[in-house]
């Protein structure tokens, strides 16, 4: 006699347990630390960014603007999983909601998924400013820039929008404790008391075509950008834009190897790589970009460090004049 249909919402977990780091519970204190320093660094440096370009008209080019939208990427991706991290690591709070669960995994990938986006943007807008000067405003015209952004958009709700449903719609009826610092959605369909690899699948498949295409086109927008730098006669000229090309493949492959490296691991299996390597993987590809997005991609350009220097200087002169 056959029983009743499985009801996966009766028998889901009312809440799942993070462990951290498996292996390295030992270093959890060290770990909140780093992981609080990082966090000021990325809240401060992403919200000045926002503020600097967002209170002046003269910062309104498309470079500006994928810069104000990626800081703010870089701060819901942070802030979706650094808070629960460091409250894991430093004070043993490790269980979370089965809704909340599911909401930070949908934001922290879509905010992964905008990011490549945005990068990809980014590398767009420096190749026409170089390649292409005298027709840059033609190229790139406000709604051109207005249509990127939104496309970036919408192409992460797209692509996070089924993955979330098929994973929150997974049956947990055994075990809810997630052996990872986040709710990291392959580690999370593994405790589903039914078959996993389709999402996990859709999952692989989609982030190695979304990031392989973005690299790919990221990869020739700097290729052409390096030759119009080497054909130019000033060497100071070509020193800069050297420095300033090769910090920003540097940001970026500290993004995308650690991504994908994490993605391609948690697939195969902890076998191949140790399980505290592959969450470590997976929560700095989260942490260390948004920490270094500011300084590489605001701070080292001179009107946004200029800005930066007045809006600072002129609050403090305010306040100062407040206290006498």
């Amino acid at each position: 006699m056959l029983g009743p249909p499985y009801n996966h919402t009766m028998e889901s977990p009312a809440t799942f347990i993070l462990v951290g780091i498996p292996g390295l519970q030992s270093s959890h204190l060290w770990l909140a630390v780093s992981l609080s320093i990082m966090y000021t660094i990325a809240l401060l440096g992403n919200t000045l960014i926002v503020a600097v370009i967002w209170m002046n008209s003269t910062l309104q080019e498309p470079m500006y603007c994928f810069l104000c939208v990626l800081a703010a990427v870089d701060i819901v991706m942070a802030s979706s999983v650094v808070p629960k991290m460091v409250s894991i690591f430093s004070l043993g709070h490790s269980s979370i909601s089965f809704n909340a669960c599911f909401t930070q995994m949908y934001f922290v990938h879509a905010a992964t998924t905008a990011e490549t986006g945005l990068l990809l943007a980014m590398a767009f807008d420096r190749y026409v400013a170089i390649c292409k000067p005298l027709h840059y405003r033609r190229i790139l015209t406000p709604q051109v820039t207005l249509g990127m952004s939104v496309t970036i958009t919408i192409r992460a709700i797209i692509f996070m929008t089924p993955l979330s449903w098929m994973v929150s719609h997974l049956p947990f009826c055994g075990s809810n404790v997630v052996l990872h610092s986040y709710c990291e959605h392959i580690t999370v369909a593994k405790l589903a008391c039914t078959d996993s690899t389709p999402s996990s699948l859709y999952s692989l498949i989609g982030s190695s075509i979304i990031v392989g295409s973005d690299v790919a086109f990221i990869a020739t927008s700097y290729n052409l950008i390096l030759q119009a730098v080497f054909g130019l006669s000033s060497k100071n000229a070509q020193l800069k834009a050297l420095s300033t090309c090769g910090s920003h493949v540097g940001v970026m492959a500290l993004y995308y190897l650690p991504g994908m490296a994490s993605i391609y691991v948690a697939w195969l299996g902890k076998d191949i790589v140790p399980l505290h390597t592959q969450v470590l993987l997976a929560d700095l590809y989260l942490i260390i970009p948004p920490t270094l997005n500011p300084i590489i991609y605001g701070l080292r350009t001179k009107q946004i460090r200029r800005r930066t220097r007045s809006l600072l200087t002129h609050h403090l002169f305010n306040h100062s004049n407040v206290g006498l």
